[in-house]
């Protein structure tokens, strides 16, 4: 065989082998976790690492969704903490709070700060259930 007919073989071999990866990437996409497994929460006092599957595992504190996440009050649509608890005191509350408040209901009050409803609802679970940590620096470093 000549090198011409090799390199044109070697090409040739190339472009399928290129094919057929790119046909079975595709066709076997990986499939994201249902719930974020792991968030990073940024702020002044240090990043905090936040693990759904500690809390909510059988293995772990084995708590429900719903115990955090409490709107809506049924488990098909949770929202995002940011969605409400913004993470500096907003002007106006959010237009989210629309979505399952009424006006009237909102009227003239903000809704908590993330760093206040995570420290009211995360410590004092953590305290009244006596799993978790409950001092500063277990949860927030640099």
């Amino acid at each position: 065989m000549t090198p011409n007919k090799e390199l044109q073989l070697a090409y040739g071999m190339a472009i399928v082998l290129l094919v057929v990866g790119l046909i079975s990437y595709a066709a076997f996409p990986a499939k994201s976790p249902e719930v974020p497994i792991r968030m990073m929460f940024k702020c002044k006092a240090g990043k905090v690492l936040f693990d759904h599957k500690t809390h909510t595992d059988s293995s772990g504190y084995g708590i429900s969704c719903s115990d955090c996440h409490h709107h809506p009050e049924d488990e098909t649509g949770l929202r995002a903490c940011g969605d409400c608890h913004l993470p500096e005191e907003p002007a106006a509350a959010p237009q989210a709070c629309m979505e399952c408040h009424e006006p009237d209901e909102v009227e003239g009050q903000l809704p908590p700060v993330r760093s206040d409803s995570f420290h009211s609802q995360c410590v004092g679970c953590h305290k009244d259930e006596g799993a978790g940590p409950v001092e500063c620096s277990m949860c927030h470093v640099l």
